[in-house]
């Protein structure tokens, strides 16, 4: 198949593919749990391990998809992990302000974003499935995933950055804190799952804008699942070395902007617009790297950074 949105093109997903993944999603989260559950604060390097370990993990399954079923699915997830682990980035300067917000210690951010991924895959896993049968039975939702993208991009060029405001101003930590008050005490068990509530319910909105955008590069139900679980089970670690240079990453949001503008209008002219994976995975790729150079060679002034 040429591009992602062909009805007619075959699924790979079968079941004992879809066991095989779900048994290795629940042992790599249950050894993710165990870490977490030593409520210590992560050293940078320890984090940058776990990360590197993350992606070596969802790339190695991407080379698996592409020798067992071919190359064009193997892009395809490929695109989706990128497109997906990109975006997700944007959910952690949100979680910063959480953190900041809700006073959470240091020590135990660990196990509060383990039980936000771990509510993030479940509720992602509900939202792929919907998503999947509504382009399934009306093609035509594909455009309006498109305009909820460009109408997604305008919110993030023209609405004050996340890492420039208090969390006070922030509306997702707004609403979060109505509608999921904390305690300024450490309550055990039920303190991390309402911790990682507060994260879920963060998830939710951006899920809301993520998961459209992969149907842009393939309607494939496992694909599309597979490349989200995929880019949010690294977030834990993500955050851990992103969170000292979200602030200087200043070029980063606009260019998540414009990989949610090429998706977008993508989608939008589906009837009309019909580029290969490839050259989509190419062209996310090079609007992501453009964006992290020019944010290393000019990075924003020291007295921005917080």
């Amino acid at each position: 198949m040429n591009h992602a949105i062909d009805l007619g093109a075959r699924n790979i997903g079968s079941p004992l593919l879809w066991a095989g993944f779900l048994v290795a999603v629940v042992v790599v989260l249950a050894v993710d749990l165990k870490i977490s559950a030593r409520d210590q604060s992560s050293t940078f390097k320890e984090a940058v391990w776990w990360s590197v370990f993350w992606i070596v993990l969802s790339v190695g399954f991407g080379f698996f998809v592409w020798f067992r079923y071919g190359g064009e699915q193997g892009l395809e997830y490929f695109a989706g992990y990128l497109l997906e682990k990109s975006l997700s980035v944007d959910n952690l300067f949100v979680f910063v302000l959480l953190f900041r917000s809700f006073a959470i210690p240091p020590r135990h951010q660990h196990r509060v974003l383990f039980w936000g991924v771990l509510g993030a895959i479940l509720l992602r896993g509900t939202l792929i499935l919907a998503g999947v049968a509504l382009v399934h039975r009306f093609h035509w939702v594909i455009a309006v995933f498109g305009a909820i993208l460009v109408y997604t991009a305008w919110k993030i060029l023209f609405h004050k950055d996340e890492q420039d405001a208090e969390p006070a101003d922030n509306a997702v930590v707004r609403w979060v804190a109505r509608k999921l008050p904390m305690t300024s005490t450490i309550e055990g068990h039920h303190f991390f799952v309402r911790q990682g509530s507060s994260l879920l319910a963060t998830d939710l909105i951006f899920a809301l804008d993520s998961i459209p955008a992969v149907f842009a590069v393939t309607d494939d139900p496992f694909l599309v699942f597979s490349s989200n679980i995929c880019a949010v089970l690294g977030l834990r670690a993500l955050y851990f070395v992103v969170r000292g240079a979200l602030t200087r990453l200043r070029y980063l949001k606009p260019g998540l902007a414009a990989i949610l503008i090429f998706v977008g209008l993508k989608m939008l002219l589906y009837k009309w617009m019909e580029l290969p994976t490839g050259t989509s995975l190419l062209i996310i790729a090079a609007i992501l790297a453009i964006a992290l150079v020019f944010s290393w060679l000019k990075p924003a002034p020291v007295d921005e950074q917080g």
